[in-house]
């Protein structure tokens, strides 16, 4: 017994009828508790063993996560820098474009091959933003599975492909997508990151070369009468035994060695949960390994119509705040070609001491457009002061920063309309024409 609790039995005999003696039982009763007491502690043992490696693992992951929040600080700085960096180039290309209508057709092909590469840099950017940004509390919006497969093949391209051939090693990945697939409900940064999980894990079981094959179809509908929306990731590598693949998912558990944490599996169970998705995994030694989630399909998708180019609307009295010299310069210009009159400010000092002044003389913006990262003070900082002065006045905010902010309800205090840069003319002449509605009492 320890502690009043009974342990376990320890069973002794002899052959001989009345064979122990007093002394025997008082020996056979004091090991009886000997044994109880070093059993006991060796359980307690293997249970601080267990404790201390679930805490080493615990560590690690923290370790690893840190080192992700720092890179994804560092993809937001580099985010803002290139897209402040590009926007010029985007809204000189783009004003060309339109102004030089008589221009030769190669002249204007190049203008519209800068205006695709500056539109295509953008993009990256984004997704790079996009997947290290956290959003496990957004709300669920319609997914496409076939938009987010080819981003992750994208982004993980170095470790499935660039590092491996410094090896001398292959790794081929490749898409089987179904047109016209259903949409799924979702978080779309989060499913980046289970499916980057996942070609990270089939990366890990080819160490020496191989396919891998990432496939979108729709299933029947189950019992639920609702149709399943599939995403299978599969693999050539070595396989995973019945055994493993039995406890791949428990947290922490890995076959990596010092090179794994245990928590990639996991983190994808974890998302297909809260996506409602079957996950299942299929895998033999020396079959490779197949992963399939399937996720209830959502509604069908709303087609929506291709807005035409909004026309230029009547000219406005602007005022552009931004502390980049060309990127003001550049967007000063182009609107000036459209006719707007304009003040351009170097900074939010600036801008706001530009408010000020229009306030002295009485002479009101009909909208101010200002950058949102700016030294000493900001873009929130500048429209706070417009609304002030100008409570009617319109306030865009721009921002090339690694961070999604909308417009309208979820818009930041004191703004109404959000663009991203690099600055696309035609989203600006959008907001024009629907303040010109609201002012106009459309």
């Amino acid at each position: 017994m320890f502690e009043d609790e009974v342990f376990g039995v320890l069973a002794v005999a002899r052959r001989a009828p009345q064979a122990f003696q007093s002394a025997d039982c008082e020996f056979l009763k004091q090991l009886a508790g000997h044994v109880a007491l070093a059993a006991q502690q060796m359980q307690l043992r293997d249970s601080l063993q267990q404790a201390y490696d679930d805490l080493k693992h615990t560590q690690q992951a923290v370790v690893e996560q840190e080192r992700l929040r720092a890179i994804g600080q560092m993809a937001s700085g580099i985010a803002h820098d290139i897209n402040n960096a590009i926007s010029p180039v985007a809204v000189y290309t783009q004003a060309l474009i339109e102004s030089e209508a008589d221009a030769r057709p190669e002249i204007r092909d190049y203008l519209e091959l800068v205006l695709r590469v500056t539109r295509d840099i953008a993009a990256t950017v984004g997704r790079m933003r996009d997947f290290y940004r956290s959003d496990a509390d957004a709300a669920p919006e319609p997914l496409d599975l076939n938009t987010i497969v080819p981003q992750v093949i994208e982004l993980t391209r170095a470790r499935w492909s660039d590092m491996p051939q410094q090896r001398g090693v292959v790794i081929k990945v490749s898409s089987d997508l179904e047109a016209d697939l259903p949409p799924v409900m979702g978080s779309a940064a989060e499913l980046r990151e289970a499916l980057t999980n996942l070609v990270f894990n089939a990366v890990d079981a080819m160490p020496e070369g191989g396919t891998i094959t990432i496939r979108t179809e729709t299933r029947p509908a189950g019992a639920t009468d609702v149709k399943q929306v599939r995403l299978e990731v599969g693999d050539t590598g070595a396989g995973m035994t019945e055994a493993t693949r039995l406890r791949c998912l428990d947290p922490f558990f890995t076959t990596k060695g010092e090179r794994g944490t245990g928590l990639g599996l996991a983190m994808v169970q974890g998302a297909a949960q809260r996506h409602k998705a079957q996950l299942d995994i299929d895998s033999a030694p020396g079959s490779g390994t197949r992963i399939r989630l399937d996720f209830p399909a959502a509604s069908a998708k709303r087609r929506r119509a291709k807005p035409a180019a909004p026309r230029d609307a009547r000219p406005l009295r602007l005022l552009l705040v931004d502390d980049d010299p060309a990127v003001l310069a550049s967007t000063a210009f182009v609107l000036k070609i459209s006719g707007h009159h304009i003040t351009a400010a170097d900074g939010g000092d600036a801008g706001i001491e530009a408010v000020l002044n229009a306030r002295a003389a009485e002479e009101r913006f009909d909208v101010v457009i200002t950058d949102l990262g700016m030294p000493y003070v900001d873009g929130h900082q500048v429209a706070a002061a417009v609304k002030e002065q100008f409570p009617d006045t319109p306030v865009v905010l721009l921002t090339g920063w690694g961070r999604r902010m909308t417009s309208g309800e979820d818009a930041p205090a004191h703004v109404d309309f959000v663009l991203p840069k690099p600055l696309d003319l035609n989203d600006l002449r959008q907001i024009f024409a629907e303040i010109e509605r609201r002012t106009d009492g459309g």
